[in-house]
Parts: C-alpha cells; structure tokens; sequence
C-alpha cells in the first residue's frame, strides 16, 4: 500500500468520526429547545376545546324525590356560618332564614373564607330538611355535615354555609 493511499483511508476516517460527534452534539444542543416547544403545543392544543366536538351523550337515571320533611321549617333549627369573607353576610342570611319561618340557632364565620359556592349540610336523620332548605335558598349543593363536628353546631340540625356564588 502507497503511503498516501494509506494517509487519505486515516483521513476518511477521522473525518467520519468528526462527522459522526458533530451530529450527536448538534442533536443533543437541537433536542432540549425542540422538545420544550413540543411539549407547550401539546399543552395548548390539549387545553383548547374545540367548538366543533360533539358534547357526549349522558344517560342519568332521575334523582329519587328526597323524603317529605318531619320537622316543620319553625322546628328546623340553622346555623349559618360566613364562608365567603364578607362582612355580615351571615348575619344577613340569618336574617333572610327568620323571615322564611326557620329558628337560627346562630350566625358566625366559618374556618376557610375561600368556600366557592354556598352548602347545605344536615345532621343524620335530617335529610329531607336540608334539601328542603336548599329549594328555599336556592343552592345546588346539599350534604350530610362535613368538617363541622355535631357539637360545634350550636344545637342546629342544619347548616348553610354562604360561598362566594
């Protein structure tokens, strides 16, 4: 073998070599920005709602009708705790129950100011009084009592928490 036959073959393949680490390091310094962009349009794309979709069908059985209230709303007592953060919005509630007909067994804040929406949670056994009390009010969410320890109730067999909506 001549010597600048052997001399080209070493050059060919140090400059294969260099080819090769040129396109990892090139493709390591490319894939972290491209992935990152990727990774934000998938994000975007998975967020946006798309106006044409069809809504899906939901089949729900109806609701049983709540049982008929024992008690009358004279003999149903409230506490109405403040869950929202405005001042006297118990106190005004508290004053809308009275006129309805309910006993207030007390108007007071409750732990979290950050409720969203306004509750109507009731005792065992007092069920059909909750969700009767949330026809009179309005509100959608009726539970039994959670967070709130029968003792702390001030004797009431239900309580409205007022929520910012």
């Amino acid at each position: 073998m001549r010597p600048w036959r052997r001399a080209t073959i070493v050059a060919s393949l140090v400059a294969g070599i260099e080819l090769c680490v040129l396109l990892v390091g090139g493709a390591v310094l490319v894939a972290r920005p491209l992935s990152h962009a990727l990774r934000r349009h998938a994000e975007k794309a998975a967020a946006a709602k798309p106006a044409h979709a069809p809504k899906p069908v939901v089949h729900r059985r109806p609701a049983p009708p709540p049982p008929k209230p024992t008690h009358t709303r004279a003999q149903t007592r409230v506490l109405v705790l403040n869950g929202n953060g405005r001042n006297g919005a118990a106190h005004a509630e508290a004053t809308r129950l009275q006129t309805l007909g309910y006993h207030v067994a007390g108007a007071a804040d409750a732990r979290r100011h950050d409720y969203a929406t306004s509750v109507v949670m009731y005792r065992p056994g007092f069920q059909a009084e909750g969700a009767r009390l949330a026809r009179d009010l309005h509100i959608h969410v009726v539970g039994p009592l959670d967070g709130i320890k029968p003792a702390a109730m001030s004797g009431g067999q239900l309580a409205v928490i007022i929520g910012a909506g």
